[in-house]
């Protein structure tokens, strides 16, 4: 990999963007090429403050620079599906945050693109990529929790005061963070889903995207398996601390997450529990960037992003996130999750929607 050149990589989008601009600046592979930001008062503020010199207010503009290599998209949801397909004609690599689009027809077209351009594509998931999953993870791949039984994945979060465009978004439309989980630890497909809302939002949300649901739950049929999942998600007036978590329930060794932020995890062995606490895995990263997995990019001084402070850092997630989509450009390889893996879990949340809208009529997810 030493021999190979750095990827100079675009940073499109400078809120939860900037969280990820020092750690491209030290990742040995990777060269922190450029940012791209509307406000050009901010892109000149954030530019100075991390000393990077190339900077654009246009996509089209990161897109026609032939030093780009890879753009990595962290712009508000609506833009996602386009932003990435335009990334990948322009023949770059793209990596983007969840979720992947908004419609199926999107996830199709993303996925068509991507093996059109021979490109990487990756959604950057943070939940697959947090200690705890790693922990998980480790857990099943040496045989310690046994035969796979049941997975749950819930995701509650006050979305009131964020941008305008969250208000009334449908629950399952942002619904990675749990379905993800119950799909990459058994390595499975989802199938089919069933889904229903519960409870009612205030009309002037609902009216937005004509979702009056406070809260949707779903079960996930996995393909080529006996197993099942449920997910459940809200994102407006259902009283809640923030959790994003999942449960893997197995025939030797049970895993929860904690109820409350910042208590430890529960293993069950058989009928005995176990609070444990879960190690970090920045041993995992070049050491250049394993500081980041225990805190953000700012000084103390500055303002860390929303979606990092409630998610109390997304587990550690963000250098293992860098980290694999640059050593999946310069190894050649498929990423974790590939743009098929990628678009899979956003459809699972997309087909739920329709399925409440539907009254729990049973949605088949496409599949390529």
């Amino acid at each position: 990999m030493a021999a190979k050149k750095k990827v100079r990589v675009a940073i499109i989008g400078l809120g939860f963007g900037a969280e990820f601009v020092p750690i491209y600046q030290n990742h040995p592979h990777a060269e922190m090429y450029a940012i791209c930001q509307r406000s050009e008062q901010k892109l000149n503020q954030l530019g100075d403050a991390f000393g990077v010199d190339v900077r654009y207010t246009k996509l089209d503009d990161v897109l026609a620079d032939p030093q780009v290599d890879a753009i990595h998209v962290n712009t508000p949801i609506p833009d996602h599906a386009a932003q990435s397909l335009a990334g990948l004609q322009a023949g770059k690599h793209v990596a983007c945050t969840v979720p992947m689009a908004t419609t199926v027809g999107e996830c199709e077209t993303i996925v068509e693109a991507q093996r059109a351009s021979g490109k990487i594509y990756m959604m950057m998931e943070t939940v697959v990529y947090s200690r705890e999953f790693l922990f998980v993870k480790q857990l099943y791949e040496r045989g310690e929790l046994g035969r796979i039984q049941f997975l749950r994945g819930s995701h509650l979060q006050e979305m009131a005061g964020w941008p305008g465009y969250w208000e009334g978004l449908p629950p399952m439309h942002y619904a990675t963070h749990c379905v993800s989980p119950c799909l990459c630890l058994p390595g499975k497909m989802a199938e089919s889903v069933v889904c229903h809302g519960s409870g009612r939002i205030s009309g002037k949300l609902a009216s937005k995207y004509g979702s009056p649901f406070a809260v949707e739950t779903a079960t996930l049929k996995m393909r080529d398996s006996e197993l099942c999942a449920e997910v459940t998600r809200s994102l407006f007036e259902t009283a809640r601390q923030y959790i994003e978590s999942f449960d893997v329930y197995a025939d030797k060794t049970s895993f929860e997450w904690p109820r409350v932020e910042h208590e430890p995890c529960v293993l069950h062995r058989g009928e005995k529990p176990e609070r444990v606490d879960v190690p970090d895995f920045a041993d995992l990263l070049p050491k250049e960037i394993r500081r980041y997995t225990t805190k953000g990019v700012y000084d103390a001084k500055e303002t860390q992003h929303l979606s990092f402070i409630q998610g109390s850092g997304h587990g550690g997630s963000h250098p293992h996130l860098a980290h694999e989509f640059i050593s999946a450009i310069i190894e050649e390889r498929n990423p974790l999750p590939d743009a098929a893996t990628s678009a899979n879990w956003t459809m699972t949340g997309i087909c739920a929607h329709i399925s409440a809208m539907k009254g729990g009529e049973r949605i088949k997810i496409p599949r390529f």
